[in-house]
């Protein structure tokens, strides 16, 4: 009795000790997107792979080969557009291996590049969004099938944490630097310090005024005290709280995203420079 009561102990120990399962992680929005393009670019080179240049008609109208905003399109090694299913039909049968995107990258070169000595790979670069139109962060997937580059790219509005927390950097260098200059840059529309959903903001501490706003320029020189969010969180009054006692913080509340029109979740990093908070956010699912 007492072995079978031991061995009982010793398998219940057993069980306790067993970690849980973690449970998967929940797919983002990039990371679907990513994957749609990936089947969809995998479809279009075994299709091409199978009947050659005449699925070149297929890729451009509508059909199974475009999913919403993803389409294919396909360049010839010398840079030739051959056949787009989205925005870029408009370049068929033009060489846009020396074109820029909107930043000035030279993006199909290095796309032919890298399928040339590697045969497949992805660039990003930014990109006309049929469906919302506007210009967007875009990545594509490419591979080369003999002399043709198959592509299919899905598109980035939204960016990261690190990218956030980089571009703040940059900001409070720049503010501490030359505030009277920085400020002026981040009230440039178009400027530098405004990238797809990314720009920074800046709060008079002693005021509580916005002293700058990459896309709001009607809110410079107002009492930001007041500003609530959708659920009536009051952002700058709460942003400025955290801020007298602590140097950096951040903060999540709704706010519309310049890039895709809809108010969404937002999280704002601050950092305190002299009088001044100095804000970017991103936005998030």
């Amino acid at each position: 009795m007492k072995k079978i009561l031991a061995r009982l102990i010793v398998l219940l120990g057993c069980t306790i000790l067993l970690p849980a399962r973690a449970e998967p992680p929940i797919a983002t929005r990039t990371e679907i997107d990513a994957g749609r393009a990936q089947v969809l670019l995998g479809q279009a080179v075994e299709h091409y792979r199978a009947v050659g240049d005449t699925a070149l008609a297929e890729f451009g109208r509508q059909g199974r080969f475009i999913d919403k905003e993803l389409y294919v399109y396909v360049l010839a090694s010398d840079g030739t557009m051959l056949t787009s299913g989205g925005s870029s039909a408009s370049l068929i049968g033009r060489n846009v291996s020396a074109m820029r995107d909107v930043a000035g990258k030279p993006f199909f070169a290095e796309m032919l590049e890298i399928a040339k000595t590697r045969g497949s790979g992805h660039v990003e670069y930014r990109w006309l969004n049929w469906v919302d139109n506007t210009v967007q962060r875009k990545q594509a997937y490419f591979e080369r099938v003999n002399e043709r580059v198959l592509a299919v790219g899905y598109y980035l509005p939204r960016t990261s944490p690190a990218q956030a927390k980089a571009f703040l950097e940059q900001a409070a260098t720049a503010m501490r630097a030359a505030p009277d200059e920085a400020i002026k840059e981040f009230n440039k529309l178009g400027g530098r310090f405004v990238q797809d959903d990314l720009y920074v903001f800046v709060i008079d501490m002693k005021s509580g005024h916005f002293v700058a706003h990459g896309v709001q320029p009607r809110l410079i020189g107002t009492d930001g005290l007041e500003l609530k969010d959708a659920t009536g969180q009051p952002i700058i009054r709460n942003i400025l709280k955290m801020a007298q006692t602590r140097k950096q913080g951040e903060l999540d509340y709704l706010w519309p995203n310049p890039v895709t029109k809809k108010s969404e979740a937002k999280r704002t990093l601050f950092q305190v420079v002299g009088s001044h908070v100095v804000a970017v956010g991103y936005y998030h699912q």
